[in-house]
């Protein structure tokens, strides 16, 4: 089972949202820290025992995974996996969408959102990103224990294009984006092979 999540919020209630992303390392918020503890303290519920934590580089997604692994007993050493981290948005890096709207239009916004087709001049490398999920999937053998991925929202999306059964999957969904402080579950099962449990899923 692989528990992928995406790192708590990084602006405040009365600030203006951002498109965020490799090149812009912002820690959390009061509010982002809170949502990780939720996390943490929801997956401590399910008794979840991680056997591997892979970790995005940036600060946001190591803050993230500290508040969750805190809740959690004998928690095994967080590994940093750099194809977790978040894309990089070119000339719309830490700009507003309404900005970012006004370069490269709606429709190429909603293609990222809906298809993971990123909009030009951002640099995204998805082969690379879609060929680590599906090494990552196919390595871990199904019953295993699970394991836990924090990552950025840009990131994320990639998983649900390494298999075709994910792919399936995924056309259900309105989006491939996971909220802030949210996490998705793919498990691998004996028979079925990977199988989407969940997408957006908040505490």
């Amino acid at each position: 089972m692989f528990i992928i999540v995406r790192h708590g919020n990084t602006f405040e209630a009365d600030e203006q949202p951002r498109r965020i992303g490799a090149r812009t390392d912002l820690p959390l918020t009061a509010k982002g820290k809170d949502q990780a503890r939720a996390l943490g303290a929801c997956f401590a519920e399910r008794d979840w025992l991680f056997g591997r934590v892979l970790v995005s580089p940036l600060l946001r997604t190591r803050q993230t995974a500290e508040e969750i692994l805190a809740q959690m007993p004998c928690a095994p050493q967080v590994e940093p996996a750099d194809f977790l981290r978040e894309v990089d948005h070119g000339p719309d890096e830490n700009l507003p969408d309404d900005e970012v709207i006004a370069r490269i239009g709606q429709q190429a916004l909603d293609a990222w959102e809906r298809d993971a087709k990123a909009p030009s001049e951002w640099h995204v490398e998805p082969e690379a990103r879609i060929a680590a999920w599906h090494n990552l999937f196919a390595a871990q053998p199904a019953g295993d224990a699970p394991t836990l991925l924090v990552t950025s929202n840009g990131a994320a999306r990639f998983a649900l294009l390494a298999d075709p059964s994910l792919r399936e999957a995924a056309k259900a969904l309105p989006s491939l984006k996971l909220p802030t402080g949210g996490f998705g579950i793919v498990s691998r099962m004996e028979q079925q092979g990977l199988v989407l449990e969940a997408w957006g899923e908040r505490p």
